[in-house]
């Protein structure tokens, strides 16, 4: 800064009072190079300065003194691995939530599975969400609404009252999927159990029963990867026949004996690790049909490598498990709950990784 914009800030040696004898800080400056007036301005700038600092530091002292004595707050304890060593890392405050999935055929007991265990984790005095795809179903009035936009567009065509493609209606099932991936990671990650009434797997298996020789499974899955990844799928196993029989059939537009044959046949390959695809089924009921190998899980003995095929799937394989839905319902529940009891627990015990895991 110039010395003729400090003069106009700071009044000149001229107007200030001669400094108090014996200073000699002052005059030593007054007395260089005949550069009074700026190394005087100078000097009192830097004195106003230090007066500021000073009262800052006065007054401090003074509202420390007056304030309450507060005992440290001790360092957070460090966590510790399974062998009792410590990580280095502080401990998360909360474990995250399990992310728990039911599927199965239409009028497998799905929805009041859901509901059962959605119980169980009130009872017990645990946070728990429940979810229904597509389209965030509602109940009122004995019926179920789709509320979200895209959910609507999808119950239109469910019910027959519009017609899509393939490929549309599937991105659009995606599309709702993601709708709700966010607030899904964040329940997680606050410590609250996400228990979904179908989720993506429901969809790529819809849509690769379809026959559509241009929407295999693996086609189908590529817009879920991303999603939160369940800690558990539980696939309600019910023979169409016997869905059939049940109170309701046929009121949407997947709810066919043979759509629902396939989709089973899917899921089964799927927690299997079996080599399937929806149009290696197709091939099965006509000859004439595209045949396409994708392995579903790792190799095993009876089931080698096969030369440039792609093992895909095995998050699926890994995370479904069956279970049989033709006994009572109070059977059922408790055999659901025997499972999700015990995958819940490894969830909040860390063994599942303490994030939310994606899929991939």
């Amino acid at each position: 800064m110039h010395a003729r914009e400090i003069n106009r800030r700071v009044p000149s040696h001229r107007d200030s009072p001669a400094p108090p004898p014996g200073d000699a800080a002052c005059g030593q400056l007054a007395s260089l190079n005949g550069n009074e007036p700026y190394f005087l301005s100078l000097f009192q700038v830097m004195a106003s300065i230090n007066d500021l600092a000073t009262a800052a530091t006065a007054l401090a002292t003074s509202s420390a003194a007056a304030a309450p004595h507060q005992p440290p707050v001790p360092d957070p304890a460090p966590h510790t691995d399974d062998r009792g060593g410590s990580t280095g890392m502080e401990q998360p405050a909360v474990a995250r939530g399990a992310l728990v999935v039911l599927e199965g055929l239409d009028r497998s007991g799905k929805t009041t599975q859901v509901k059962l265990l959605e119980q169980r984790f009130v009872e017990l005095g645990r946070k728990v969400k429940v979810m229904r795809f597509p389209g965030m179903l509602h109940f009122k009035n004995l019926t179920y609404y789709r509320t979200t936009p895209i959910g609507q567009m999808i119950d239109s065509y469910l019910k027959s009252q519009v017609d899509m493609d393939d490929h549309v209606i599937h991105l659009l099932f995606s599309a709702n999927r993601w709708e709700a991936a966010k607030s899904i990671a964040s329940l997680l990650s606050a410590g609250t159990t996400v228990l979904c009434d179908r989720y993506y797997h429901s969809g790529i298996v819809y849509s690769a029963a379809k026959q559509n020789p241009s929407l295999t499974l693996s086609w189908a899955r590529a817009p879920e990867v991303g999603l939160p990844r369940p800690d558990l799928v539980l696939f309600l196993d019910l023979d169409e026949s016997a869905a059939q029989a049940r109170g309701g059939w046929g009121g949407e537009a997947y709810e066919r004996a043979d759509m629902q044959r396939r989709v089973r046949e899917l899921f089964w390959g799927l927690s299997l690790g079996k080599i399937e695809t929806a149009s290696v089924i197709a091939a099965e009921d006509d000859a004439a049909g595209p045949r396409e190998e994708v392995a579903v899980g790792p190799p095993t003995t009876s089931q080698p490598r096969l030369s440039g095929v792609e093992y895909r799937f095995r998050q699926e394989e890994e995370d479904l498990h069956v279970i049989d839905a033709s006994p009572s319902v109070e059977e059922v529940a408790e055999e659901v709950w025997k499972v999700v009891k015990a995958r819940v627990e490894a969830v909040g015990n860390g063994e599942v990784g303490r994030t939310v895991r994606r899929v991939s």
